[in-house]
């Protein structure tokens, strides 16, 4: 699985972070860290976050196989 965070969308709720701080991290007030490509136990706790994004900041799609074209 791979997300990406619109960052011009995100206000800094910080709703992510509470839910899958294993993926992403606030760094001063408002900066957004995440990791693209998000770890297989930490799956359902990003869907979650990207449910709870006020701002559905956070889209996340399954990475596509190497052989699927």
């Amino acid at each position: 699985m791979r997300i990406v965070v619109d960052l011009t969308r995100c206000q800094g709720y910080a709703q992510c972070v509470f839910l899958a701080p294993k993926v992403f991290e606030l760094h001063g007030e408002e900066g957004l860290l995440y990791a693209p490509a998000v770890p297989e136990d930490q799956g359902e706790r990003v869907r979650q976050a990207a449910a709870a994004c006020p701002v559905q900041a956070i889209l996340v799609g399954e990475e596509v196989s190497a052989g699927a074209r």
